[in-house]
């Protein structure tokens, strides 16, 4: 089976950025976050001499792409002026290098998309949708964060993110979803519009938590099955006075699947392996001996 590897660019340099310390290149820019993605790629797509292991779970992804967010507003901030309103303007430093992020993928030869109006997640949302009935191929989704649970489906498609600082990892599959978060990968959106989501500021229902919400979407399903037809449940009233809210929470914790990606078939993202040369001048460029060493 062929793998299709979808990477959060954003999420993965946002973790890298925290993650590490604030290294700078000899021209004294910040590079620490691009040193911390470098190292995740190249573990992932370059065996190790001891080991000889590389990939996840000792397998190269045949097919790759990675995607970014955009600066202007996206369709969420449209209709929620409020969402991710408390999150502090990103530092300069983490600013020059998502930028720089871009010509990093550009040296792995690694494909790279974004679409202003729509978040990173979106995208992922929408290649994964267009790649998961291929036959003979797994899509891992590789990212920082827990929002793409929702995309998993069965072993299909799965999510690893990062666990423990940039080298620890986590897979989830549809059974590990489920039990991270009490429901089905595709009833999270339903989950979060009752508990919302604090880092994206998705309000959800005031004094709803994980216990309560998790026992009313497996019951019923959605939110709008439950307003529907759960008016005997205890917190009924609670809840049915925030339904405009918890509906909204939904719409904002929904990944879109149906962005206007440009990708028309797989072999547009085959990857035929490091290309040590161009790599080893650009970690050069940028200090990054011990990454060079590696390669």
């Amino acid at each position: 089976m062929e793998t299709l590897l979808l990477i959060d660019a954003n999420s993965l340099i946002h973790r890298c950025f925290h993650a590490l310390p604030p290294f700078t290149t000899k021209e004294g820019q910040p590079s620490g976050a691009l040193y911390g993605l470098a190292s995740i790629l190249i573990k992932i797509l370059h065996p190790d001499k001891k080991t000889n292991e590389a990939g996840i779970n000792g397998e190269l992804p045949e097919f790759i792409v990675a995607f970014f967010d955009r600066p202007e507003p996206t369709f969420r901030k449209k209709v929620f002026e409020e969402y991710k309103a408390h999150r502090p303007k990103a530092p300069d430093e983490l600013v020059s290098q998502i930028i720089e992020a871009h010509k990093l993928f550009e040296n792995f030869e690694i494909k790279t998309y974004e679409i202003a109006g729509f978040e990173g997640d979106d995208l992922i949302g929408t290649a994964a949708e267009k790649f998961k009935n291929e036959e003979n191929l797994k899509i891992i989704i590789l990212t920082g964060d827990l929002d793409a649970l929702q995309l998993v489906e069965n072993d299909k498609v799965v999510v690893e993110t990062i666990k423990k600082g940039i080298s620890e990892t986590i897979i989830y599959n549809e059974e590990e979803a489920i039990r991270r978060f009490g429901v089905l990968p595709k009833q999270i959106p339903d989950y979060k519009g009752l508990v919302g989501d604090a880092s994206d500021n998705i309000l959800g229902v005031p004094g709803i938590g994980p216990k309560t919400a998790a026992p009313i979407i497996q019951k019923y399903n959605s939110l709008e099955e439950f307003f529907e037809k759960g008016k005997e449940e205890k917190n009924y009233k609670k809840i049915l006075e925030f339904k405009e809210q918890a509906l909204l929470s939904k719409h904002l914790a929904q990944i879109r699947r149906d962005s206007p990606l440009e990708i028309k078939n797989l072999e547009e993202l085959k990857y035929n392996g490091l290309p040590k040369e161009k790599l080893a001048n650009y970690f050069g460029n940028l200090g990054f001996q011990s990454l060079t060493k590696r390669l």
